[in-house]
């Protein structure tokens, strides 16, 4: 069941994604109109995540491998209130503003064509060649268990957080994709979650053409909690139950697949190729609003849709950093030297002569060394003096 303001809110995403991409002439408005519902539900309600730091150390993440799709992110940012941070310091702004929805793609926009890291607040990784999120939220899952097992104590974990990513079929036909996902399943990595929109539409046309397999049974191969959602993905209450069965699952990834109508809404072009890559265009746009019942100006969020979110991820996400930063006090006042050490690595710091051991290892070699084997020297005496290197 989906509430009316649920409904609200996930039809907001999808007038701002359509009226961000017509205003551009230019973007990719189809993964975002169908998968609405599933970045509405993992930000307003899943994510351990407070809008007003996101860059706490403890904070879940979310991964857009789908880069493509960058205004189902963006809509999202926006409407939880996502603060805007320059190196390391807030700004006093939001991270995604209207004016920036409305100049998507455009120079100086904090919404480019795909999410860049360090430009836009809320954006985990930089995203765009497909495959390529996937193994980066693999990245960020193996760090997190990391920081569980060198920082955690008293059986209390202020460290560790879960992975969100969200793909789609290109995704999964990328090498990259399943050599990550074979090391998170050999590495029995939990915490993460990818999301799998099997929508069987890329930009040339329908996935028969090059992509038949049955990813469901690969991933079962690889080891993971392979999750199929057969009910429609506007229907909230299924998606909780398979994010429910994510969450009960602590020693194997977790895939859920979902199977949704790309550009769903638009009359004309729901479902097809034409949907993937280019605005809808007015008319369309116009029918699709009719589709959805929205009655609002362009770039409109509705006051309850606003407040949907105050109450949900804003007021979540502010109580428990709140309460992170206390139990944190707690444990630097009993392990200072963990508590420094996790400080400078969520700073981007160093240890003090942490170039030592490389400075002093090279001699002279008239018979020369190949370069895997020299590089491989280094990093091991990069790793002695920085022991949070991983790799």
């Amino acid at each position: 069941m989906t509430l009316p303001v649920e409904n609200l809110a996930i039809n907001t995403i999808r007038t701002l994604v359509m009226d961000s991409i017509q205003a551009a002439k230019s973007g990719h408005p189809g993964t975002p109109m169908s998968m609405a519902p599933v970045a509405y539900l993992i930000f307003n309600e899943l994510l351990n995540y407070d809008p007003a730091h996101p860059l706490w150390a403890q904070r879940d993440r979310f991964v857009l491998s789908s880069g493509h799709g960058s205004t189902l992110l963006y809509s999202v940012l926006h409407l939880a209130g996502v603060e805007q941070f320059k190196d390391g310091k807030p700004t006093g702004e939001k991270a995604v503003r209207i004016e920036d929805l409305k100049n998507f793609r455009q120079l100086d926009s904090r919404c480019p064509g795909h999410p860049e890291y360090g430009h836009t607040s809320g954006v985990e990784v930089t995203t765009g060649p497909l495959g390529q999120g996937l193994a980066m939220s693999v990245g960020h899952a193996i760090a997190s268990k990391w920081f569980s097992a060198k920082y955690a104590k008293d059986g209390k974990d202020l460290f560790g957080f879960n992975v969100y990513s969200l793909c789609g079929d290109g995704c999964m036909m990328e090498g990259i994709a399943s050599e990550a996902a074979s090391l998170a399943g050999h590495l029995k990595l939990g915490n993460l979650c990818w999301i799998y929109d099997a929508n069987k539409i890329t930009i040339e046309g329908s996935t028969d053409l090059a992509f038949t397999e049955d990813v469901g049974k690969r991933f079962e191969s690889y080891g993971w909690n392979v999750v199929r959602v057969e009910e429609d993905v506007n229907d909230l209450d299924a998606l909780r139950r398979a994010f429910a069965a994510f969450r009960a699952e602590n020693d194997r990834p977790t895939l859920i697949m979902v199977k949704s109508i790309i550009g769903y809404g638009a009359p004309n072009l729901a479902g097809t190729a034409k949907v993937h890559g280019a605005p809808l265009g007015e008319e369309e746009i116009r029918l699709a609003k009719e589709f959805y019942g929205w009655t609002y100006e362009k770039f409109a969020v509705p006051e309850e849709v606003a407040k949907l979110f105050a109450d949900g991820i804003q007021t979540k996400g502010a109580n428990v950093y709140a309460q992170w930063e206390k139990d944190f006090a707690d444990y630097a006042a009993k392990y200072p030297e963990l508590a420094k050490e996790f400080q400078m690595i969520q700073n981007g710091e160093l240890p003090e002569n942490w170039d030592e051991g490389l400075r002093k290892m090279w001699d002279a070699d008239e018979k020369g060394t190949a370069s895997r084997n020299s590089s491989g020297k280094s990093l091991n005496q990069l790793a002695a003096g920085i022991p949070w290197m991983l790799g």
